[in-house]
């Protein structure tokens, strides 16, 4: 709708264009030639009805009143006309404006470019008026001839520069076609690519859940086992009196089914965890408390000997994860690393460091710890669900799996990498909060 009424417009102006030009030229005729009312007086008449179609025309086009493929004929006749006349009033042949008479077809093709047939009349209709003027002047065909066929050359000129105008507007519309031709198998390649993704990130999550499957029955089927022997024990025990059993060991046994059962609901909590959605409400957090609190409970944990040392700025901005969310990852990070200095051979006092430092847009913490390192083959593996190095009953595998998707749930990233000079080191980066903007 926008482009026809820009066609519109611009159509229009070339009328009130073309009418200021017929304009111009009556007023240099009349300057040059002398002005005298009596003598001029045709001759200025048929220029003003000249500019008023022009001008009415230009109005049609604008307003949308004319059809586009009307008003350049239109133009072309009077054209046409008001030339012969103008022609006929300033000395027949030997008129200065006898060559004006080949403009109309080159105007025509002007008004009408998208079209042959109308510039191909006013040629004709020219010769004709060429014909007609020498003629009425009493001028033998032999004369004008040569000057009639130099007329066709000039108006053949104008029709080849509409072919030239037609092919190159059709060579513009099949490039656009071409163009949207590509965008749309863009979009396409575009939509094919995203429910290639959907698609993968579905297998993907299939997988998950298969691991997480099967990591549960692993997890569940070994405590399982032995509550289950010993339930059956003590119904056998129940079912044959005359075989008295030992306290003791009924209790050891009653003991080994309270540990299991606590085992299998300590899965199943993990678990839980792990599916649950953060909660909308504790999307920010403090870090420097939160920081500050985990080295506080660490060290409850850790030997008198070990030592947690806090490297962080003055000023830390809040961060995008909540304070249960974010204490709980740091927590579980320093535990970590306690735990595997502690396991190290030789023995020695664990050293851990809390470093923190502000970017431009997140806050990365890093834990390293003194101990004998991460194995290459575990470091891939080191987030995966119910992945553990630890003996079986003694660990999930779902603590640093936790941790890293409360962090990846928020937009942050949480990574493990060897020391150079020894030891583990865990990378934290959070997303600050909109509530402090950077520095």
């Amino acid at each position: 709708m926008k482009s026809k009424l820009a066609a519109r417009r611009v159509n229009s102006r070339v009328f009130f264009v073309s009418a200021a030009m017929i304009l111009l030229s009556m007023t240099i005729h009349c300057a040059v030639a002398g002005f005298v009312w009596s003598a001029a007086r045709d001759l200025v008449l048929v220029h003003l009805s000249w500019i008023a179609i022009f001008v009415l025309l230009g109005l049609g086009m604008g307003s949308g009143i004319l059809r586009p493929g009307t008003p350049g004929p239109l133009a072309g006749l009077v054209c046409l006309v008001s030339m012969t006349e103008i022609v006929l009033l300033t000395g027949g042949p030997a008129s200065p404006y006898l060559v004006s008479l080949v403009s109309v077809p080159l105007l025509l093709s002007m008004f009408t470019p998208d079209a042959r047939m109308p510039t191909l009349v006013a040629l004709v209709a020219t010769m004709g008026a060429v014909v007609l003027i020498n003629v009425m002047a009493g001028i033998a065909p032999e004369a004008f001839i040569p000057q009639m066929l130099s007329y066709g050359f000039i108006g053949l000129l104008g029709l080849y520069a509409g072919k030239t105008y037609r092919r190159l507007r059709e060579a513009e519309q099949l490039a656009q076609e071409e163009r949207l031709q590509a965008l749309e198998q863009l979009a396409e390649s575009e939509r094919m690519r995203r429910e290639a993704e959907s698609e993968r990130a579905d297998m993907e999550r299939l997988m998950m859940v298969g691991r997480l499957a099967a990591g549960v029955a692993h997890e569940v089927n070994n405590p399982l086992a032995f509550v289950k022997s010993n339930l059956h024990y003590l119904e056998r025990a129940l079912t044959t009196p005359d075989k008295p059993t030992d306290e003791v060991e009924l209790r050891e046994l009653l003991d080994e089914t309270r540990q299991g059962v606590l085992r299998i609901q300590r899965i199943i909590t993990d678990l839980r965890h792990f599916s649950r959605e953060i909660d909308a409400r504790e999307e920010e957090g403090s870090l420097l408390e939160a920081l500050e609190e985990a080295r506080r409970l660490a060290l409850s944990r850790l030997h008198s000997r070990s030592e947690v040392v806090l490297d962080i700025p003055e000023e830390l901005p809040p961060v995008r994860l909540g304070q249960r969310h974010l204490m709980q990852v740091l927590l579980n990070l320093l535990l970590n690393a306690a735990r595997a200095v502690e396991e190290a051979e030789p023995q020695r006092p664990a050293r851990i460091l809390l470093r923190a430092r502000r970017t431009a847009q997140d806050v990365q913490v890093e834990v390293e710890d003194n101990g004998p390192g991460i194995p290459q083959e575990v470091l891939p593996r080191l987030f995966d669900p119910f992945f553990t190095t630890k003996a079986t009953g003694k660990d999930t595998g779902l603590g640093l799996a936790l941790c890293r998707e409360y962090v990846v749930r928020v937009g942050g990233t949480l990574t493990a990498e060897n020391r150079p000079e020894g030891g583990a080191r865990f990378i934290l980066t959070l997303n600050q909060s909109s509530a402090l903007p950077p520095r």
